[in-house]
């Protein structure tokens, strides 16, 4: 099975979700209904409401249920987006505009905070008290790992322990909890709610371990914005982290980090990470996240699904953009 044909099995369903999308952010404030339509049309691969679906199936599935949980975990997911790109001052994502670009900061923070809050409405006409205590958490985690983020720019004395726990706030833990939800939503065996958590834990830790060796090996095309954005912006991400302790004090690439032009030495930079072994060790650590996940759900009862979940660690393992 490949992943087109999981998004074509799932496509009624996620043809409604994606209605439902349009639905929640529909305002009569013109300004507001303009930057969140401009982020929706942005697109993605609405992977966290396909898990909340295969999640689903492991129960009663029912997606006038699941679209209730679907939607607003996506939704959480574009506000961080939206805050996300004001705090690393980025001007393009996905080779288009960013809310702050398209208008500035007030409004991307503003818009951002909108689409928080129409996740937390549209979640709310899920009577499951249970469902709504793990995403306010997850919110609640997720805004402390923003802030790690921030109180780490450009920190370089930092190990491997503050990366894993910020990537986990910043996108493991919506990815386990979407994994979750759907089985949680659809009554699934409390054995399997569990195991879904533990699956999409590891998917999103390799998911966004692939993510930051994208921004060093991929092109400008593929990545819709220039490669090594994130170190020009401050975010230190493993690649680079392993190329640092690799190397002494007075190496050349310690001078080219921690110069205040980095954008003129980005080429010696990235081409450094890649002797230096930042992409392989990178690429070896996020197999064995998709591994792990793989376990988890290896005696998932739906073949279909199992081979959906399956399949979708094969993709992250081979993404190349």
């Amino acid at each position: 099975m490949k992943l087109t044909e999981i998004y074509w099995q799932l496509k009624a369903d996620l043809t409604i979700l994606e209605n439902e999308l349009e639905k929640a952010i529909e305002t009569d404030q013109t300004l507001l209904l303009q930057s969140s339509s401009h982020l929706l049309k942005a697109g993605g691969k609405r992977l966290r409401p396909v898990f909340v679906l295969l999640g689903g199936k492991l129960g009663n599935y029912d997606i006038h249920k699941l679209k209730h949980i679907a939607v607003p975990l996506e939704l959480i997911h574009m506000a961080t987006l939206v805050h996300d790109d004001v705090i690393d001052d980025a001007d393009t994502r996905r080779g288009k505009k960013t809310v702050k670009a398209e208008w500035d900061n007030r409004i991307a923070m503003y818009t951002g905070d909108y689409i928080f809050a129409k996740s937390l409405l549209m979640a709310t006409q899920l009577n499951h008290p249970e469902v709504h205590q793990i995403l306010s958490k997850a919110i609640v985690e997720m805004c402390k790992g923003e802030i790690n983020q921030i109180k780490d720019f450009n920190r370089w004395n930092q190990g491997l322990k503050d990366y894993l726990r910020r990537i986990k706030r910043k996108t493991a833990l919506l990815i386990a909890i979407s994994c979750k939800l759907g089985a949680l939503v659809a009554e699934a065996d409390p054995k399997w709610v569990r195991n879904m958590y533990l699956y999409g834990y590891h998917v999103g830790m390799a998911f966004q371990i692939t993510d930051d060796v994208l921004d060093f090996v991929g092109t400008e095309k593929q990545l819709g914005k220039p490669a090594g954005s994130d170190l020009k912006q401050g975010n230190i991400t493993l690649p680079a982290l392993y190329a640092y302790w690799q190397t002494p004090e007075n190496h050349p690439f310690r001078k080219w980090i921690l110069s205040p032009a980095i954008e003129d030495h980005m080429a010696d930079i990235i081409a450094f990470i890649k002797k230096a072994g930042g992409i392989e060790y990178s690429n070896q650590l996020a197999h064995r996240y998709l591994e792990k996940a793989r376990k988890w759900v290896e005696c998932v009862p739906d073949i279909k699904t199992r081979g959906s979940l399956i399949e979708i660690t094969h993709f992250l393992g081979q993404r190349t953009f």
